[in-house]
């Protein structure tokens, strides 16, 4: 995880397009379908539906991290900031960017083996007047939750949902709605970071034009 920067490539198709969509809208995704490798979760993730308190939208940007990449916050181990990132899967892991942006992530695989997954970009659906009131003087739909910043004040985040689950409670992430099946899924270089940038690690929506940036 890191803070939102500028960088950008080429990207190339990624298989498979996220989670069935039997049942989306009615029930979140359970727990194990976090506990499992961070970058198949992350592409996964691309085409739920992230709700907060009646707010909230399609994922349509991902970024995976684990502890064996330099621009992972627990690459050198356990922090009380970090903390959240080595209890079990399926949990919010928020932080405060640069005194300036709460930024939420979602810990993924076993518990002990930090993990997460960081949420770029939201195309909005739901909630979008109390969207543009908290991004005020923000008024285009494309640009109240493209980059991770403006995603979390967009939808209220902050740090009283670190550490909460995703499966339950005012913070929930549910399957993808049945018009998103076959929607593709590319996979580029993360940006924003100055280690580890040669992996493919970052995962959009084919064409999105709620992206952070193009890929």
């Amino acid at each position: 995880m890191k803070a939102e920067g500028a960088c950008m490539s080429q990207g190339e198709p990624v298989a498979g397009g996220g989670p069935a969509a039997a049942g989306a809208g009615l029930k979140a995704l359970p727990r194990d379908f976090y506990g499992r490798e961070v970058n198949l979760v992350a592409r996964e993730l691309v085409g739920c539906r992230l709700m907060h308190e009646g707010v909230g939208g399609v994922i349509v940007e991902t970024e995976a991290y684990n502890r064996n990449d330099p621009a992972c916050h627990a690459h050198r181990g356990m922090t009380e900031r970090n903390r959240v990132m080595f209890g079990p899967p399926g949990r919010a892991y928020v932080y405060f960017s640069y005194g300036m942006h709460h930024l939420l992530n979602i810990v993924c695989e076993r518990e002990g083996e930090p993990a997460a997954v960081l949420i770029r970009a939201l195309e909005p659906r739901e909630g979008i007047e109390r969207m543009r009131s908290r991004r005020a003087p923000v008024v285009e739909l494309r640009q109240l939750a493209n980059g991770p910043g403006k995603l979390c004040q967009a939808l209220g985040i902050d740090l009283a949902r670190n550490g909460e689950p995703v499966y339950r409670g005012p913070l929930k992430i549910y399957p993808p709605d049945s018009e998103w099946q076959g929607t593709g899924i590319v996979a580029t270089p993360r940006i924003g970071i100055s280690v580890g940038t040669r992996r493919k690690w970052r995962y959009c929506a084919a064409g999105s034009r709620f992206l952070s940036r193009k890929a």
